[in-house]
């Protein structure tokens, strides 16, 4: 006779078999068919999915989307032929790159992903990350795999006067360094963002660098984000940095995620995975890397465009978009800790590092940055933006600096640091 085990009236097996069921249901969501895969050195796998069948098609808004200028569409809006004699597609409207001004000499133009020397997706495929069982099995819940929020809270504009309280956007358990334009109206950022492998304390602890763009109120609004993440709960590996994406339409209370995890963002890349790690980071005093990202906004179809280095990778469509349709109001560039143990109500903070671990007066070679930052307005000019001003929201644990070599040079913005016992908090009464 079959026995059967129960616990506080609950029959374990049958839960048991009820969670793998849902697990295996929300792998089959999340990784759709493959054409091809490819196993990486660093243990990942990435999938070459046919461009028409990834998971940015899971959306009700996109179920009869045609992706911006895909040869695979009857009439294709903009293609630029590559070197290899294919076609890339890209925004309509292409402002041009400016030559790096960036002083150091010791960072390379561009960082290969690890699982590219393992081989090559093929054409009217893109580059999709495999998501693990094991993933899914550390995620607090399936629901929230792969999601953020909620980020609203208010901090000090450190960098004018300290009593006069910022409207920002990053949430109560994250805590962050960050430079910021001032109100107005924006349709592109960039920057070459220094790339470490930030120590977190535990596994559902994040340390990220990223370019943000933002529109809506305090309470409501709608952000895209690119930058470098380490996250081992997420992608259930060390302490590797990886490429992500992350975005919200409602202030992260139900909407938005990380990368693929959730449907939205339509990739048009077969050589960049999100998700996927590095060939090299940047050591203390050694070695600088930098990854650069754009994001511009295309006046012709409202989509919002991420290129890493000199690829195309994809577009945030308009067609989930309200208050980014047309411009963001905000640009922010800089560093993000995330934990349950940063702000009021905790005595005993996250240890984890912002960036490299090193404060922002300690400079190249020690402290993380961004540099060669640039926005596009109304003006329709790429610039650096001269009224841009920092916010640390934690300046007894982290720490940023805007910093120039002499009067002419690019301005560098630096973040960072590892808490220490200074970074206390009470507990709340």
């Amino acid at each position: 006779m079959a026995l059967l085990v129960f616990y506080g009236g609950v029959d374990v097996k049958a839960e048991a078999r009820k969670t793998l069921s849902e697990i295996d249901k929300k792998l089959k969501l999340l990784n759709k068919p493959a054409i091809k895969s490819i196993k990486s050195e660093d243990g990942d796998i990435i999938d070459c999915v046919d461009i028409y069948k990834q998971p940015a098609f899971d959306h009700p808004a996109l179920r009869s989307h045609t992706i911006q200028g895909c040869q695979c569409s009857t009439q294709p809006v903009n293609t630029t032929r590559t070197r290899h004699g294919f076609f890339q597609m890209r925004p309509n409207n292409i402002f041009a790159s400016e030559t790096s001004t960036t002083e150091h000499e010791s960072s390379p133009a561009m960082l290969t992903q690890t699982w590219q020397k393992s081989g090559s997706c093929p054409k009217g495929t893109v580059a999709i990350r495999r998501v693990k069982r094991k993933e899914l099995l550390n995620a607090d819940s399936l629901e929230h795999f792969g999601r953020d929020g909620p980020r609203t809270s208010f901090a000090v504009n450190t960098t004018n006067d300290e009593s006069n309280s910022f409207g920002s956007f990053p949430a109560p358990e994250h805590s962050y360094a960050n430079l910021y334009t001032p109100e107005n109206n924006y349709i592109g950022a960039r920057g070459d963002i220094n790339l470490w492998d930030p120590l977190v304390q535990s596994y559902n602890e994040s340390s990220s660098a990223q370019i943000s763009l933002k529109s809506g109120s305090i309470e409501n609004f709608e952000s895209i984000e690119a930058g470098w993440m380490v996250y081992p709960n997420l992608f259930n590996a060390g302490g590797e940095p990886r490429l992500f994406i992350r975005w919200t339409l409602d202030g992260y209370r139900w909407t938005g995620c990380i990368n693929h995890n959730c449907a939205g963002f339509v990739q048009t890349s077969k050589v960049i995975a999100l998700g996927s790690t590095f060939s090299n980071v940047s050591t203390l005093h050694g070695p600088q890397f930098q990854i650069n990202l754009r994001i511009d906004h295309d006046p012709g179809t409202n989509h919002w465009w991420l290129q890493y280095n000199n690829e195309v990778v994809g577009y945030w469509p308009a067609e989930i978009l309200r208050y980014l349709k047309e411009k963001a109001s905000m640009v922010a560039w800089g560093g993000d800790v995330y934990s349950k143990n940063v702000k009021p109500g905790h005595p005993y903070h996250t240890t984890a590092y912002m960036g490299s671990g090193e404060a922002a007066s300690e400079l190249f070679g020690s402290a993380n940055f961004i540099t060669n930052i640039r926005i596009i307005d109304d003006s329709l000019q790429l610039k650096y933006p001269d009224s841009a001003f920092f916010v640390v929201d934690e300046p007894n644990c982290y720490s940023a600096l805007i910093y120039k070599a002499h009067r002419n040079s690019e301005p560098y913005f630096y973040f960072g640091g590892h808490p220490n016992n200074n970074c206390i908090y009470n507990q709340k009464e």
